[in-house]
């Protein structure tokens, strides 16, 4: 036998007592769960605020809200009662009756502040706007120190003050000053996102990082919160259907960066970061954005109160959607249509080191005198060339054209330029051409006027130069085609196995391949119960012909237990387009004609985002005259 440790109570055989845990340590193991980290703290109080109908929140931090979180707001404020009860467990005025699952609030619980409380300094001064005094209330790790009046305006000042201070344990596992700024900044700026209608104000030691003002649109808010680049490389998302909304800015498949933190997901005003919403704008961008690529967005999603359960974590930024595939299916269609209004479109910021590479001649130093022209002997035979002045450099030394000033240089620009009534327009290309050549202005990618090393396309735009990667491009143009070949009425093209193949599974992977049967079956992939551990498949689609069913069939049940829904198998459909049109595009080294190249960016203007190949590189850039002007130094 095994000797037991004689302090252990199961070894002495002392028997456990069932006791009631004190109000400081419930509200200490509550506190685990609401109150992580600084940022934890800075968002109850901030949603508070709102809960409090604020119209302007002032929030100030020291060391990223380690030594002091301060949240002011001008809403409807406390009485001193309301005060006292506000920081007891489980008080609150966010929830009239016990209808819990109609929560149209940002908190509910009645746990944040007393959680804030016993792990924290906590003052709070508030005046209700039907008094005219204020109060203040301060409670040290649980204990109240003081309480008595307050100078304050209507609204209401939360004060928090060395957190963890008496947890050592707990104050230990907190991260840098720095890494619990960058948090408190991620959640003000979601906050902020979610409210257009309301100002924010944040400092941090002493300087002002974030100032918003209310009123503003929801595009406006999110570019100013995002990036101000996003309001000029981005499209408007807005779709109903019954009582959902979905709204929001959505960033064009060129635009996008290497992490996903800048994706934006609010439910109800509510920021969450759910696992299914993240998956839907995924598949939503799929085939659009290179596999190490994520997109930039914000996302407003407005459902009945019944249909989605926040009361998931204390930290609420978790749901539960009861009809998750519709919520799914709202967010992949309303990407994707809005990305086809902007699919045209390309992130068109010229790249700072591409803008680099271009030099400029260089220019000799501007001579005290103008340069004489020596007429020639004779015409023919003979170099038109300048006079060389005393102290012009020797001829083995190399030519640098001299600086004219304005009046020589128009002059010059006079003497070279045609006339119209004499002369023809110069052509890029010595082709005979069967028609006049289109207007520029007519077409917003121009009108081809040439090829760069026999892969990109030199187009003239009406307000700059439009080069066009032309594999890129023709790669779009023929994934297109292929899906719209595939998206015609009846299910898609289907290869019959001449013997069915039987999938071996588990009981609850194939209840969830015979539910999605029939949906499986509009891609070609036929499917039979076979047994209570098995599946047979009949036909696959006659893209993945070639494939393995096996692990096709295994894919996709692994994909409806995570999602619930079968998208993987369309996402595997998109990569073998891809892949079809890549091989069957236009490839790089091949010689365009003129017209070819003009049919190839008239197809580009008709056809669902073209902007991006279907790696998610864009397909064409463009020098605006103004960037054309800086790069010789006109402007």
């Amino acid at each position: 036998m095994t000797a037991s440790s004689p302090s252990s109570p199961a070894s002495s055989g002392a028997p456990r007592v069932i006791r009631r845990l004190p109000d400081t340590l419930i509200n200490r193991i509550a506190a685990g769960e609401v109150v992580e980290r600084p940022a934890s703290a800075l968002k109850e109080l901030v949603e508070n605020a709102i809960d409090a109908g604020a119209s302007q929140i002032s929030v100030r931090l020291g060391e990223g809200g380690l030594s002091l979180i301060e949240v002011t707001d001008d809403g409807c404020g406390m009485r001193p009662d309301e005060i006292a009860l506000a920081l007891e467990r489980h008080a609150t005025s966010k929830l009239p009756d016990e209808a819990i699952e109609l929560v149209e609030t940002l908190g509910f619980r009645g746990e944040a502040l007393p959680s804030i409380a016993s792990v924290a300094r906590v003052t709070i001064e508030s005046r209700s706007r039907a008094t005219d005094e204020a109060w203040r209330r301060v409670v040290d790790h649980g204990a109240l120190a003081s309480e008595g009046p307050a100078a304050l305006p209507p609204g209401t000042r939360v004060r928090v003050e060395d957190l963890f201070g008496k947890i050592p344990a707990r104050r230990k596992f907190l991260r840098s000053a720095r890494s619990e700024w960058a948090a408190s900044l991620d959640v003000v700026r979601r906050l902020a996102m979610a409210r257009p209608d309301l100002g924010f104000t944040l400092e941090h030691d002493g300087r002002r990082a974030l100032h918003v003002q209310p009123g503003q649109t929801l595009a406006a808010r999110v570019a100013q919160l995002v990036a101000r680049e996003l309001a000029d490389n981005a499209v408007t998302v807005d779709l109903e259907r019954d009582a959902y909304h979905l709204m929001g800015v959505a960033g064009l498949p060129t635009y996008n960066r290497g992490v996903a933190d800048h994706q934006y997901l609010f439910v109800n005003g509510r920021p969450v970061k759910d696992r299914l919403l993240m998956g839907a704008v995924r598949g939503a961008y799929a085939d659009m954005l290179a596999r190490d690529r994520h997109a930039v967005l914000a996302l407003f999603l407005q459902v009945p109160a019944e249909e989605v359960d926040v009361n998931v974590h204390p930290a609420k930024t978790e749901v539960r959607f009861r009809d998750s595939a519709l919520v799914r299916g709202i967010i992949v269609t309303g990407l994707r249509q809005a990305l086809a209004t902007g699919d045209r479109r390309s992130a068109q910021t010229p790249d700072a080191g591409a803008m680099k590479a271009w030099q400029s001649e260089p220019i000799a130093p501007a001579a005290p005198f103008s340069v004489p022209y020596s007429a020639p002997e004779t015409m023919q035979g003979s170099i038109f060339a300048p006079a060389r002045p005393a102290g012009w450099p020797s001829s083995s030394a190399p030519w640098q054209p001299p600086r004219v000033n304005e009046a020589d240089r128009k002059a010059s620009d006079a003497w070279r330029g045609y006339e119209a009534g004499l002369m023809a327009p110069p052509v890029a290309r010595a082709e005979p051409a069967s028609e006049p050549a289109p207007e520029a202005a007519q077409h917003p990618l121009g009108v081809a006027r040439g090829q760069v090393a026999k892969t990109y396309i030199v187009a003239e735009a009406s307000d700059g130069l439009v080069i066009v990667d032309q594999h890129a491009a023709h790669e779009r143009l023929v994934l297109e085609r292929l899906r719209a070949a595939g998206a015609g009425e009846g299910a898609a093209p289907a290869q019959a196995l001449l013997l069915p193949e039987v999938v071996d599974l588990d009981e609850p992977s194939c209840d969830r391949l015979e539910d999605a049967a029939p949906r499986l079956a509009t891609f070609g992939l036929a499917l039979e119960r076979f047994g209570p551990a098995a599946m047979l498949v009949r036909s696959v689609p006659a893209a993945l012909a070639k494939g393995d069913p096996q692990a096709l069939v295994r894919d996709v049940a692994d994909d409806l237990a995570k999602h619930g829904d079968a998208l993987l198998l369309g996402e595997k459909l998109d990569l073998v387009l891809a892949t079809m049109a890549c091989h069957g595009s236009v490839r790089a080294g091949r010689v365009l004609s003129v017209p070819e190249m003009n049919a190839l960016l008239r197809e580009m203007e008709a056809t669902p985002r073209s902007g991006q190949c279907n790696h998610g590189r864009p397909t064409w850039v463009k020098l605006a005259h103004g960037d054309i002007e800086k790069l010789f130094g006109r402007k």
